[in-house]
């Protein structure tokens, strides 16, 4: 995000986005929602690939309650909120606001479930729960927002300009948000997940599919739903989830795919452009020069949906979630519930509808202010969520190893009740540091040398491989120094055999050969007390 605001037309210019849409406001804001689109369907393709088998089978009670009770507290919630600290909005347009923050982003939940961080603090069972009910709400979305918007058409201004009333509001709801986009979505879904997991599975058994192919399968098919799902016009949010859960129902492709590196880089990829996109998109001039809210409410919501968008349902909830152990685990959950993506994309799905709410041909005013609360208010949301939960984890790990280096550069001083008096530290020269160490060398070698002196010639080394017996003959022997004089004067091979039995005979068979060249050293009896210390 932020390199995204260097690059923006607010710093560098050296991206404009405005430029890139032909500069119509409007295809500016086509443009986002599909991007963000395309964003969801590949994140929540790739978050329902990543839960175990049958996960949403197996743990529907947990997701029941995050799902129904749970999005129903963050929505009353939230727009509570935004009534209490936006002047002069009327708490329908609240409901409207509050809807679009409801959902949990799963593209900020993933960088901070997942990691080594996240290995190492969050239990494995939390992390799931977590990316479940991100991936899931998401889709959900739908009915929260568009029970406030279609009461704003038909009820709001006395339904100037759009007859029918509450009645047709209701039928609306209830038979294109909930029968259209959200049933049929969700089945849509998992049809696609089902034929696609048989589709691949016959491809594999044949070797008909490359490995590079199988890789990149969940991409592919994330690309399919949101086409398909967007051609006729149902909740291809929810259809993504789903339909990555349902692939991967007999957890084989996630067993073939779990030390895969592709996937986690399109997720990467995919994130970083994302961010860098809404970092040049987001109307920065909007937050200080508002006629909506005047900066210092806004920074004030920013903080109160933080702290009591989630914290009171999780822990109004936790005891009946399995996953959630202690109060730790309650308070995590509670904080990172991260507003991002979904709540971009459901504020330019508002946007467009409000945009059909007209009277003669202009929209109404009442959809036109809303127009305005409610892009200041989702956007600044967005970008608090974002510098929270996205320094979260670095903090973290900051404050987690910073006593330790603390308490270890602690251990290292030397307290001392005047400062004044600690001694300077010792300089350190390194030409000084050689010159002691060449000294040392010095005197270590002399020391040798008297100690030789004093000892008398070392043993002889003889090397590996070489005969001690000359090669050429010698009529007599040299004197051993260490014999005694009877040995030296008696020259004869059989005496010098009796004084030392170790010396061999001096002739062969016939008489004549080589004979022994005893060592010039001396008798192993004298060695001394330091010879046998040194040896």
């Amino acid at each position: 995000m932020l390199a995204g605001i260097v690059f923006s037309p607010h710093a560098t210019d050296f991206v404009r986005p405005l430029e890139y849409a032909q500069g119509s406001e409007k295809n500016l804001e086509t443009i986002t929602l599909y991007f963000s689109r395309l964003v969801l369907g590949v994140q929540l393709v790739i978050a329902g690939v990543q839960l175990p088998s049958k996960y949403l089978r197996h743990e529907w009670k947990s997701m029941s309650l995050l799902l129904g009770p749970g999005m129903t507290m963050m929505w009353v919630s939230t727009s509570l909120l935004v009534w209490a600290m936006v002047p002069d909005l009327s708490f329908l347009h609240a409901l409207a606001v509050g809807a679009c923050v409801t959902p949990t982003d799963p593209v900020l939940s993933n960088s901070i479930v997942k990691g080594k961080f996240a290995d190492k603090n969050v239990p494995r069972d939390l992390q799931r729960i977590i990316i479940a009910e991100s991936g899931a709400n998401d889709g959900l979305g739908y009915p929260f927002l568009f029970f406030a918007l279609y009461l704003i058409k038909y009820v709001g201004s006395d339904g100037a300009g759009q007859p029918g009333g509450a009645r047709l509001a209701m039928a609306y709801w209830f038979g294109e948000s909930w029968g259209y986009t959200i049933i049929l979505g969700a089945a849509y879904g998992a049809v696609v997940g089902w034929v696609a997991k048989e589709l691949l599975h016959w491809a594999e058994e044949r070797s008909w599919v490359d490995r590079e192919s199988f890789l990149v399968f969940a991409v592919a098919l994330a690309l399919f739903i949101v086409g398909t799902c967007g051609m006729i016009g149902s909740d291809d949010v929810l259809a993504s989830f789903i339909a990555g859960n349902v692939f991967n129902w007999d957890d084989w492709f996630r067993s073939e795919t779990n030390d895969d590196s592709l996937q986690p880089t399109v997720d990467m990829l995919l994130n970083l452009s994302i961010f860098a996109w809404y970092g040049a998109v987001c109307p920065w001039p909007s937050f200080a020069h508002s006629d909506v809210i005047p900066v210092y409410r806004l920074i004030f919501l920013g903080v109160l949906v933080l702290l009591l968008r989630r914290i009171p349902m999780i822990y109004t909830l936790h005891w009946k979630i399995w996953q959630i152990e202690d109060k730790r685990q309650m308070l995590f959950a509670g904080f990172f519930g991260p507003i991002g993506v979904s709540a971009i994309f459901y504020l330019y799905i508002t946007l467009d509808f409000l945009s059909h709410v007209d009277v003669d041909g202009v929209v109404r005013e009442d959809a036109a202010e809303l127009e305005d609360v409610v892009q200041v208010v989702v956007w600044f949301l967005v970008i608090c969520s974002i510098i929270v939960h996205g320094l979260s984890v670095p903090l973290g790990k900051v404050g987690y190893h910073m006593p330790r280096t603390l308490s270890g550069l602690s251990g290292m001083t030397i307290s001392r009740d005047d400062p004044e008096e600690q001694d300077p530290p010792e300089p350190f020269h390194i030409r000084d540091r050689l010159e002691h160490e060449e000294q040392a060398f010095h005197q270590r070698q002399r020391r040798r040398k008297r100690q030789r002196a004093r000892d008398g010639p070392l043993r002889p080394i003889f090397r590996i491989g070489q005969s001690i017996i000359s090669s050429s003959p010698r009529k007599s022997a040299p004197a051993v120094e260490d014999i005694s004089e009877e040995t030296s004067a008696d020259s004869s091979p059989s005496a010098q055999e009796k004084h030392d039995p170790k010396i061999p005979p001096s002739s062969n068979a016939n008489g004549k050969g080589d004979t022994w060249d005893p060592p010039q050293s001396r008798d192993a009896t004298t060695v001394n007390d330091n010879e046998k210390n040194e040896v």
